[in-house]
């Protein structure tokens, strides 16, 4: 799918250098960073500003591309457009191909898309390293066994994957129940419409568990891009390997801490981070002086390593580990002992000494799961329960999280209550709710050194959140600097909301431009599914007749009629029956194309919260749909009618309520 139609590049030449993905990635990008340059951005600040491009800035220095940029144009004060911006990008990927290009030992040879000139390399360890976990943890799956095992030295992975099948399965793997299995296509011989439904169920679940999949789309599977079927492969095992990395799963993980303050900071970190945390605690202990940083450089010699499988499992010890000088060879008497252990590992001891960081913090991981070295009869254990139970907390913080991350601002966030904190994040969700809304030229870039900045972002966050007519009543600035977790889930829920509303008034062919408010998508929902002959109604969105899932299920098969298999659909009597139809309508409604964030016990519990955005994605989806597209039943008159009898009210507190008050889910 070569080119991106001119609205945004009207060079031919260059239309056929990018697919869609790429350049919308790459606008992005852009606008971003002539947003933060004050008086338009030149020439001569793009080797500095490039630093943040994935290719350019990850294989070459800002000396390199500045030098290269002196040597290719003669003035380098010129105003830099979008067009001119692309040329720069594509001339620099070309001199990071070559300087990379010989000595990349590990990497395959460059693929070369016929839809574009753009040049990808993988990592030939990684792919290896992902074929085996996958032949690992699937190769029993009674679907995908006639397929396993794969052979890593092959493009077999790449061609498994175009069904959409073996991804959201390795989901499943990583987040056991993210994707109810019954909802995915599963025929030997799939047709493109259900390929591209499983490609769309797998994208929305994976954004749904925490991988960034802004700049990948359905395509990129069927033509089997492999840099971008690895990445998203990549990003699904570290969440499976870091899944215990909390204090949920570990609770033995407070021994790394001494008081109760320091629990809740441990609690606040991303796993990455705690793993490092355990790893030189138990470094530690085994006498090793230095502090690994990283799972690159501060790990390449293998001595890290050794010393912490000694104190993990000293009977399996080899002493000459320590004392041979050759890196390689401490790397594969390192790998020895792992596997005397019974520690599963993916990676060689080649990796190890070129400080791959994927595979290193995998081997990390698998360690930690393996045989983790903490006790189980600490005492910290005690300042868990001293710790407010904040189950409701955690299930929105992750929502909120996920959604945020979804949307692709500049850093990924890994707990809204601390990465929140500067106000910057907030501001750029902001301007994509509502572009142009925030004065960029009074915000201040992460890092912010002082604190009166980072209250300065937050107090622009709280002034345009009462532009938007959100519930801010005694919330200022600070608050969101200090970490208040009520207050920070109270604004991110309206922020969200108020996302979803504009998008729904954006199909101004449908709203005619009016406002709409939350009681027209109740009026919608409970339309559509009366139309469709079921006597199936929703009196508000915390109506506790919905924890059955029932009106879901009709209504996304109103919207879709072959969307729902009814044979799988239970009453929704008990609790086990609730949680196998609220599965599924989650599923369903991914599938279709609804980017949702939601869990199974939000729709059980009926959070009215979760269960607005639940049905205001349907709507958004089944409004985007051509007319042509649309099951019988569905006009544009009938949405018309619905949303011209909505008021120009502001919030219907009837249908949901949030206000800082409502934290619960009556």
């Amino acid at each position: 799918m070569a080119g991106y139609v001119g609205v945004l590049v009207s060079d031919p030449w260059l239309q056929n250098q990018f697919t869609q993905v790429e350049l919308r990635s790459l606008k992005s990008s852009f606008t971003t960073i002539r947003r933060e340059s004050s008086g338009g951005l030149k020439l001569g600040e793009l080797p500095e500003k490039m630093s943040r491009l994935k290719h350019v800035g990850e294989n070459l220095t800002e000396q390199e591309r500045a030098v290269f940029l002196k040597d290719s144009y003669q003035d380098l004060d010129i105003d830099v457009d979008f067009e001119l911006f692309l040329r720069v990008y594509l001339k620099l990927q070309g001199l990071a191909t070559e300087r990379r290009g010989s000595g990349a030992k590990n990497a395959s040879a460059f693929m070369k898309s016929p839809t574009s000139t753009l040049l990808h390399t993988i990592s030939e360890s990684e792919k290896a390293s992902y074929v085996a976990h996958i032949n690992n943890y699937l190769g029993e799956d009674q679907f995908l066994k006639k397929y396993l095992p794969l052979d890593p030295t092959t493009n077999d992975l790449f061609e498994l994957a175009k069904d959409g099948v073996l991804i959201c399965k390795l989901i499943n793997v990583a987040v056991p129940g993210t994707i109810d299995e019954r909802a995915i296509n599963t025929k030997r011989m799939l047709n493109p419409w259900e390929k591209n439904e499983n490609h769309t169920l797998c994208l929305n679940s994976a954004k749904a568990i925490g991988c960034t999949v802004v700049n990948i789309g359905t395509q990129d599977f069927v033509e089997g891009r492999r840099h971008l079927v690895l990445g998203v492969i990549s990003q699904i095992i570290k969440i499976q390997l870091l899944a215990d990395l909390n204090l949920k799963n570990t609770p033995q993980l407070v021994e790394l801490v001494d008081d109760s303050k320091d629990v809740e900071e441990l609690m606040s970190l991303p796993p990455e981070k705690i793993l490092l945390r355990w790893m030189n605690f138990q470094l530690k202990k085994g006498g090793y002086t230095k502090t690994v940083t990283n799972f690159s450089s501060d790990v390449k010699d293998a001595e890290a390593y050794a010393h912490l499988l000694n104190v993990l499992a000293p009977e399996h010890n080899n002493p000459s580990t320590l004392t041979v000088k050759d890196h390689l060879e401490r790397a594969k008497l390192v790998l020895e002992h792992a596997d005397r252990m019974g520690c599963k590992r993916y990676l060689t001891a080649k990796d190890i000494v070129e400080g791959s960081p994927n595979l290193n913090l995998a081997f990390v991981a698998h360690i930690f799961q393996h045989r983790n070295g903490l006790s189980t009869q600490t005492k910290q254990i005690s300042f868990l329960e001293a710790l407010p139970d904040d189950t409701q907390i955690s299930r929105e913080e992750r929502s909120f999280r996920f959604w945020l991350n979804s949307l692709g601002n500049s850093s990924y966030i890994d707990n809204v209550f601390e990465d929140l904190r500067n106000g910057w994040i907030l501001l750029e969700t902001l301007d994509k709710v509502s572009p142009g809304i925030v004065n960029w030229k009074i915000a201040s870039k992460p890092p912010i050194k002082m604190p009166f900045r980072k209250v300065e972002n937050c107090n622009q966050v709280v002034k345009i959140g009462k532009q938007l007519k959100f519930s801010l009543v005694n919330i200022a600035g600070n608050d969101i600097v200090q970490g208040n977790k009520k207050l920070i889930l109270a604004y991110l829920w309206q922020l969200m909301r108020c996302n979803m509303l504009q998008l729904l008034k954006n199909l101004r062919f449908h709203s005619h431009g009016k406002e709409i408010i939350d009681a027209d998508i109740l009026e919608w929902a409970n339309s559509k599914v009366r139309n469709s002959g079921s006597q199936s109604h929703m009196d508000s969105f915390k109506d506790r007749s919905l924890s059955d899932g029932i009106f879901f299920l009709e209504l996304l098969s109103a919207v879709h009629p072959r969307s729902v298999n009814w044979s799988l659909v239970t009453k929704g009597v008990t609790d086990e029956e609730k949680k196998m139809n609220a599965t599924y309508i989650i599923s369903i409604a991914r599938k279709l194309g609804c980017s949702i964030f939601l869990l199974p016990e939000d729709i059980i519990e009926v959070n009215q919260k979760m269960i607005l955005t639940l049905t205001a994605s349907i709507m958004y989806w089944t409004l985007k749909q051509p007319v042509e597209e649309r099951p019988c039943g569905s006009s544009d008159s009938e949405t018309g009618s619905i949303l011209d009898t909505s008021s120009n009210s502001t919030m219907d507190d009837t249908a949901s309520e949030s206000s800082l008050d409502d934290n619960s889910n009556s």
